[in-house]
């Protein structure tokens, strides 16, 4: 509910600045920039942050820094790992994207795939939903699979010639089975599920290792927090493969990632204008 979560965003921002300024024990004075997120995400909670952080970065005389959400979410893993230098190949992987970023560096991105339809949390979301789980899907569904097969079901897959991704035939073939079958194992189902994202998310990112030859990989975003799928990009350092993922508070969203991200602009000589706006479908 966009209308709420932008509410909700005003009756708290100037609340947790304050909080999270007195934990840290520092002022505004010991701060080098003001880094807002400006997209994407809701427009109405984009809005709300970065007015705040633009009358505040006016107010104390500090550079406003704006930070992409994708790159926020690539650089929680430098907060984890100190040792984490680019190039390295990102698997993206939220609620409201998926993506295989080859990070040339901390400021530079390329996209190599992307979903052309569902993210892969979106799917997991829908799919908790029909099976009677409730939202936020991802936890729910991952706890509930640890009970199941993940070779009970066999699902479809949809592969492409390139490095995109589709997760809205294997959501619609779970909805399909749920409904013709409402006495199916919901376990097995969750399961079956994640086996087969993670197959799809593992034999797309073998296929980017060797078109930008690395042997470095990064997981980033919500759905990285799945245990199942974590364990699975853990096995591909059998062959040889670096797997980074970032600690499970920082694999949802979080301020530390933006700061994270937005540190690196500032290094980068980068700088933005009062005129900053949110853009709600901004690209990496």
């Amino acid at each position: 509910m966009p209308e709420i979560a932008s509410r909700n965003h005003i009756e708290a921002i100037s609340r947790v600045t304050k909080k999270a300024l007195e934990e840290a024990n520092i002022t505004f004075e010991d701060i080098d920039s003001i880094t807002p997120t400006y997209g994407p995400g809701l427009v109405g909670a984009l809005l709300v942050g970065l007015s705040y952080a633009k009358a505040l970065s006016f107010a104390i005389d500090k550079p406003l820094i704006g930070v992409n959400h994708i790159q926020g979410h690539i650089a929680a893993n430098y907060i984890t790992y100190k040792e984490l230098e680019p190039p390295f190949l990102c698997v993206m992987m939220s609620g409201g994207n998926t993506q295989l970023v080859y990070v040339k560096d901390y400021t530079k991105f390329e996209v190599l795939g992307k979903t052309r339809d569902d993210a892969i949390g979106e799917a997991f979301d829908k799919v908790a939903r029909v099976v009677g789980l409730g939202y936020p899907g991802g936890p729910k569904i991952d706890k509930l699979a640890k009970e199941g097969n993940p070779n009970a079901i066999e699902l479809p897959k949809t592969h492409f010639e390139n490095l995109d991704f589709s997760f809205s035939g294997i959501k619609t073939a779970v909805i399909n089975l749920h409904h013709k079958m409402p006495d199916i194992n919901k376990a097995d189902l969750c399961a079956s599920f994640e086996k087969t994202v993670s197959e799809i998310l593992i034999e797309n990112t073998m296929k980017a290792i060797k078109q930008i030859d690395t042997k470095t990989v990064v997981l980033a975003g919500g759905v990285s927090a799945n245990s199942y799928i974590r364990n699975e990009f853990m096995k591909l350092q059998d062959k040889g493969i670096k797997v980074y993922m970032p600690d499970m508070k920082l694999c949802t969203d979080n301020a530390a990632m933006i700061g994270s991200a937005g540190y690196y602009n500032f290094i980068n000589g980068e700088k933005s204008d009062l005129n900053l706006n949110a853009v709600p479908n901004l690209k990496l």
